[in-house]
């Protein structure tokens, strides 16, 4: 790669140009540096740390290379990094319009589209943990609703065969719903929906696949200075992902707020995207949300705190990130930082922080 033209470490072939000034909004940026981040990590010999789901539906720690995240090596000259595009495998298990994740790999020779990843860029510790020690820092997530319908595919995608197993893992007590967008009626449900989403996830345990990458940047405390040992990746795969919201869903039931809340509904939402799936080989994913809102805005599925994040990804690397503020120099390369347009909290660090390069 040319150093002399701004650019992100490893990312040779996108649909992004990096000479332009607006590839480097926030919204690009967001996805842009965690991908090259991830392929920074692989040159380095390290991987991914990866939450997993183990057979007694509890999160794991494990490690997860780039190559086996993206589907092909982060730096190979056969890789194309397409943001913001559509997953095209997943197109025939839904109708109408395919959403967009933040990041589809590809194999540059034959097109053919490798891993869907969606990209969450957060900050460590958040508002909610800035407070404790470093070792209880944890870091906030906002899910959007196509991610939830990239998950019911990810899940659906092994059933294409065989829906009648899906059928019958989820059982029939749920033909008696009159009326799915009525809140208290489907209410009564949610607990029977858990323990059919938990059978459907453990009969694909061996197949879970990484889905939601999380990169972290960490500051000293609340303050805009960044850490010493200041990134790092984690990767959620698709059932472990599934288990953060239900662990939070089932702690609102034991409470016995009788409402739903962000987090049950997005377990209306994956349950009735798999229970129609079951049915007709296909879901409407834009109907579904749209009609089973249940009083709350649909401009995001859920949100979870530090504090609620933190038990899951708690490890030696979350409280000392392996790359060091250092390196971004290595990261962000020929300049780029001076595209910058600092909106965001990390790109204006960056941007702020000339001593870095």
């Amino acid at each position: 790669m040319d150093n002399q033209k701004p650019g992100l470490f490893g990312i040779e072939y996108s649909n992004r140009d990096f000479a332009q000034r607006e590839t480097w909004g926030k919204n690009q940026f967001n996805s842009s540096f965690p991908a090259a981040l991830s392929s920074y990590l692989s040159s380095k010999g390290l991987d991914n740390i990866y939450l997993h789901l183990g057979n007694d539906l509890k999160v794991k720690h494990g490690l997860i290379s780039t190559e086996k995240l993206y589907g092909a090596s982060p730096l190979s000259s056969d890789i194309f990094y397409a943001f913001e595009s559509p997953y095209m495998p997943y197109q025939q298990l839904l109708l109408g319009h395919l959403p967009r994740v933040d990041l589809v790999t590809q194999l540059k020779s034959s097109g053919q589209a490798l891993k869907p990843i969606e990209i969450k860029l957060t900050a460590l510790p958040d508002n909610s943990t800035c407070g404790f020690l470093e070792n209880k820092f944890g870091t906030e997530i906002v899910i959007r609703p196509d991610t939830i319908v990239y998950l019911a595919c990810s899940i659906a995608i092994n059933f294409k065969d065989t829906q009648d197993l899906l059928r019958t893992l989820i059982g029939n007590e749920f033909e008696n719903i009159s009326d799915w967008t009525d809140g208290r009626i489907v209410w009564q449900y949610i607990p029977k929906m858990i323990v059919a989403i938990d059978k459907v996830v453990l009969s694909i345990i061996d197949v879970q696949e990484p889905l939601v990458m999380q990169p972290i940047w960490k500051t000293a405390g609340k303050s805009p200075i960044l850490s010493k040992n200041c990134l790092d990746v984690f990767v959620w795969s698709n059932l472990a992902f599934v288990q953060l919201f239900l662990d939070v869903a089932r702690g609102e039931l034991k409470e016995g707020e009788n409402k739903v809340t962000r987090q049950v509904r997005t377990i209306i939402w994956l349950f009735k995207m798999l229970y129609d799936f079951s049915k007709n080989g296909q879901m409407n994913h834009h109907k579904i949300i749209d009609e089973l809102s249940y009083n709350t805005k649909n401009d995001k599925a859920f949100a979870v705190s530090g504090r609620i994040t933190q038990p899951y990804m708690a490890c030696i690397e979350l409280e000392k990130p392996r790359i060091t503020k250092d390196e971004i120099k290595q990261i962000i390369i020929g300049g780029g930082q001076n595209l910058l347009s600092p909106e965001r909290r990390f790109d204006a660090i960056i941007y702020n922080s000339p001593e870095l390069f």
